[in-house]
């Protein structure tokens, strides 16, 4: 794991300081032994995308209309891990997290291309059809008596 001691840095080229990052810490239910019950090892970022001075107006958009089924009501999306020993190492698993998330949200859409059908599929398309209006056929056949 990488440590990070300064800022989350966007594939859009901006930063984000570790400051503008909201940690808070609770006891976490993974590993550890003894300690899960002492020791707050769990770690959350909560980092307010919806306003925030570090995004351009447009990264803002693109995140809040990407994420936005994990963005909560206040605009700001919230990233927990609890699956090191470690307050530390969480912190550091947290912010990893983060910005893969962001940076996923980020990358650009691959544009559909246009396909067409193959022979083979127009063929099943047209048998499944076929068997279909035999089925509905069949049903009909004693009425017409």
């Amino acid at each position: 794991m990488a440590i990070y001691s300064h800022a989350i840095t966007l594939i859009t080229g901006e930063t984000i300081p570790l400051s503008a990052l909201e940690f808070s810490t609770s006891r976490s239910g993974g590993p550890g032994g003894q300690n899960v019950n002492k020791v707050e090892t769990r770690v959350e970022i909560r980092f307010p995308i919806i306003g925030s001075q570090w995004l351009a107006e447009s990264t803002q958009e693109r995140l809040a209309v990407k994420l936005r089924s994990k963005i909560d009501t206040s605009g700001a999306i919230r990233v927990a891990s609890s699956i090191a020993r470690t307050q530390g190492g969480n912190r550091t698993a947290a912010v990893e997290r983060l910005e893969r998330l962001l940076n996923s949200a980020l990358e650009p859409e691959k544009p559909r291309l246009a396909t067409r059908p193959t022979y083979a599929s127009k063929q099943r398309r047209v048998e499944i059809k076929k068997k279909h209006a035999e089925k509905k056929s069949s049903r009909r056949s004693g009425w017409d008596d």
